[in-house]
């Protein structure tokens, strides 16, 4: 759960320290007092992309900052690990974040400097935002699809049945390029043929042409290296070089040695340095020797390096690039000894693929048609109890008639607000505040079997009120034993039922503009003057008996 937060310089916010507490929270304030900033800074810690405009007028760096506690922090730790991040401590998730004008933003996760996908991975974990565009995505089919997916918790047989489908689709367009393919005369196919001899001729792979590489380069340096060669070996062993240096010190050495046995010792090594150097010396004679390339060896050289520089500027700059071309070439001859059978094995192993994702589908389906009656009759029940008395809520799960990227079915919420009249999808018959109302029965349903700690509710309470507005506080509350719920609201019904409540204020001055955010749930008679100020009046007498009634 959140715990703490720290937001400065985020739109019109100056900075402002929150600690949060469990259950459900509660923000209030006048329209346009900038409620959204304390949404806005949730949502800059989930990973949102944004800009630079949301920096305060006249400061260069907004930053926020939070602390979230975890009771089992497995999922967690183990997405840091992956991310080779530093773990949880005592179960505290830190995060941090800014944004600065003429620098670089910083990501920062429990103190060590992160990616902003990285940031966004984690969000996905913690909080779940459910704005106030979140009833208009009931009217797309899709949408539908996906929340009762969710529900039915087919998420890892979907990306199993994706990645199939994909395949899938892959096959049927090689069959199709296949049988759209021509056929190659005999010219063609002796063009083919010598483009493959090419590349045979040139022995390419890696270790041939770096050998290639090293053999062109010497021989293209042949007369330097040769130079080079002699005089290193007339240094070593020629006359006055080092190896008739060292016999005079060695003569030295063997008289030293007459006179001191103990200087013995120092002979050998000396006379074994003179071996060695010897040897170094006939060795660098040799490779003098070995620069000295034969015609038809460089002109061998020569045309290889110049058959592979061809090769590499037609088929791509690499050993691997080359080879594949290869392989596409030879494929090439392959098929054009037998298109029909090639087409007919591609074609049975795309049959045996859709065969298997005709399965994978029904099982979909059949999950989808459980989970549809498990949904819709949890949701109607809610209904009732936000103002529909004789509402009725169904999910028809659809044949889609063909196979496509989420199995062979699709679904349709269908609604009757009413007694007597018939059931139709939603877009043909919801006002917005039964849309509002529809949407919260499934969130809360959905959220029962949702592990995300944090939801957030953005004005989900829009276009209801009076009673219908005291039921959806009850069902947020109800919500928030097993989450720990935000919710910004204009409806005092929702708000007297909150266990935590933040309020928002702006002050405007002549020159600057400037909101501020504050606790209020321990103070009784900030609050009660709160929700008096929601019902109407503040100072009005009845609205702050009616207040008093509703927190009661």
């Amino acid at each position: 759960m959140l715990q703490y937060i720290r937001i400065k310089n985020l739109a019109l916010l100056d900075e402002v320290r929150l600690e949060f507490d469990p259950g459900f929270t509660a923000v209030t304030g006048e329209t346009g007092a900038g409620k959204s900033v304390l949404l806005g800074a949730l949502s800059l810690l989930s990973g949102a992309r944004t800009d630079k405009s949301l920096i305060r007028q006249g400061q260069d760096q907004l930053e926020v900052e939070a602390a979230l506690y975890f009771e089992d922090c497995a999922v967690i730790d183990s997405m840091l690990e992956l991310a080779g991040l530093a773990a949880c401590e005592d179960g505290v998730l830190l995060l941090y974040r800014s944004i600065h004008r003429s620098k670089m933003p910083r990501v920062q996760i429990n103190g060590q400097m992160a990616t902003l996908n990285q940031l966004q991975s984690l969000g996905e974990s913690w909080i779940d935002f459910h704005g106030p565009g979140e009833p208009q995505k009931l009217f797309q089919e899709k949408r539908q699809l996906e929340m009762l997916d969710a529900y039915a918790g087919n998420q890892n047989s979907l990306e199993k049945y994706a990645t199939s489908y994909r395949a899938w689709r892959e096959a049927l367009q090689a069959i199709t390029e296949l049988e759209a393919s021509e056929r190659l005369d005999e010219d063609e196919l002796d063009f083919v043929r010598k483009q493959i001899a090419k590349i045979d001729a040139a022995e390419v792979d890696e270790a041939s042409i770096e050998q290639l590489e090293r053999d062109y380069s010497r021989m293209a340096s042949a007369q330097e290296l040769a130079a080079l060669a002699v005089e290193c070996a007339e240094g070593i062993v020629g006359e006055q070089g080092v190896n008739d240096q060292l016999m005079t010190v060695v003569g030295r050495m063997q008289a030293l040695a007459e006179l001191d046995v103990d200087s013995e010792a120092l002979l050998e090594r000396a006379r074994s340095l003179q071996i060695e150097l010897q040897d170094l010396g006939a060795e660098v004679e040799r490779m003098a020797g070995a620069f000295d390339f034969e015609p038809e060896e460089v002109e061998a050289v020569n045309e290889r390096m110049n058959l592979w520089q061809e090769l590499r500027r037609k088929y791509g700059g690499s050993v691997d690039a080359v080879l594949a071309k290869r392989q596409e070439l030879a494929d090439k001859i392959a098929i054009q000894g037998d298109i029909e059978g090639a087409l007919a094995t591609k074609r049975e192993a795309a049959a045996k693929q859709e065969q298997e994702l005709v399965k994978a589908a029904a099982q979909l389906t059949k999950a989808r048609q459980k989970a549809a009656k498990s949904l819709g009759e949890k949701a109607a029940k809610l209904l009732q109890a936000l103002g529909f008395k004789k509402a009725k809520l169904g999910i028809e799960v659809l044949d889609s008639g063909k196979l496509h990227e989420r199995g062979n079915s699709h679904c349709r919420f269908v609604f009757a607000p009413n007694a007597g009249q018939e059931l139709l999808p939603l877009n043909k018959i919801a006002s917005s505040g039964e849309t509002a109302r529809v949407m919260l029965a499934l969130k809360t349903v959905l959220a029962e079997a949702d592990a995300t700690p944090l939801l957030v509710f953005d004005e989900v309470d829009a276009n209801v009120g009076g009673e219908v507005g005291r039921a959806v506080g009850a069902e947020l509350a109800r919500l928030a034993g097993e989450h720990q719920v935000l919710c910004v609201t204009h409806l005092p019904q929702v708000a007297s039922v909150a266990q935590n409540h933040f309020v928002v204020t702006k002050s405007q001055g002549d020159r600057s503009t400037s909101v501020q955010i504050e606790s209020i749930h321990s103070d009784n008679d900030a609050r009660l003057s709160e929700i008096a100020r929601m019902l109407g009046d503040r100072s009005s007498a009845s609205a702050r008996a009616h207040a008093a009634e509703l927190l009661g």
